[in-house]
């Protein structure tokens, strides 16, 4: 019992050691427009819509307010419904990033608004449900089902995927519980993804860093799912793709460019090292 303790505790510090060295600069492995353009947007900008006072962009109208000269626009391969709760706030989110930087496939409904799906579409929900699944786990469903049917792959895939649409819930954990379980959710199949450790620095309490903000998870999904079809291409960020290719190489990064430049703000007012959201533990 002993030993296994003591394993466990060195596994640990291992993985904590090599975070650390992630933390010193976690978006080196990614493509990500630089932001430093931001800089030069001066003051706040009144909404049209709703006449309140914002920075950048409305997260309540889900409108920029900048030129768009300095908003990247991100093309996603399926569409994107964000459930968020009535009760989360709406300056705190990072699911806004999504609706900015992915307006034609990104769509957020606050509770009980709920998005309305065809009848040909195929929908998941991002869910640790009881019955969940994971990216590959869909893939393999659809191979059998291929088999099964006698048709090929790319008769039944969509554009390479096996879905159309996925729904996240925006809220906190005890809320997704509670929206969850609305039978409009219950009865689309869950799926699951490999999380990976969070970089958002706002401190959620009982929470271990691998807890992703939504923009996050929506990243972290969306390439999980485009390397499930094509595959990524090693160290994409520091090569020149210059040959047309269906493997990821950073397509989807620029959804965190907010996120980023948020981050580096926050991190020239704070050490990284004394922020709460950040001494949570890894697992």
């Amino acid at each position: 019992m002993e030993n296994s303790i003591v394993d466990n505790r060195d596994n640990y510090n291992v993985i904590l050691e090599k975070q650390n060295v992630i933390d010193r600069e976690p978006f080196r492995l990614l493509k990500i427009d630089d932001a430093s353009g931001l800089d030069s947007v001066e003051g706040r900008v009144v909404c049209n819509k709703c006449h309140r006072s914002r920075k950048f962009f409305c997260y309540t109208c889900c409108t920029p307010l900048i030129d768009e000269k300095y908003i990247p626009h991100v093309k996603l391969p399926i569409k994107i419904d964000i459930i968020k709760h009535a009760k989360e706030i709406d300056g705190k989110s990072t699911a806004i990033h999504a609706a900015i930087l992915a307006p034609d496939d990104v769509t957020i409904y606050t509770y009980p608004e709920f998005p309305v799906f065809s009848q040909d579409e195929k929908v998941v929900l991002i869910f640790p449900g009881k019955n969940s699944i994971s990216i590959e786990e869909l893939f393999s469903i659809n191979n059998e089902n291929n088999k099964t049917n006698n048709d090929s792959k790319n008769e039944l895939l969509i554009n390479g995927y096996p879905i159309t649409r996925a729904v996240f819930i925006d809220s906190t954990w005890h809320q997704t519980k509670s929206i969850y379980k609305d039978e409009r959710l219950r009865s689309l199949p869950c799926v699951v993804f490999k999380s990976r450790i969070s970089q958002f620095w706002r401190h959620q309490r009982k929470s271990p860093r691998w807890y992703l903000a939504t923009i996050e998870a929506i990243h972290q999904f969306l390439i999980q799912l485009h390397d499930s079809a094509y595959g990524t291409i090693d160290n994409y960020a520091f090569n020149d793709i210059s040959t047309p290719t269906d493997k990821y190489h950073g397509q989807y990064d620029n959804l965190l460019y907010f996120f980023k430049y948020m981050y580096e703000k926050i991190h020239t007012m704070y050490d990284h090292d004394e922020l709460r959201a950040y001494k949570r533990p890894l697992i």
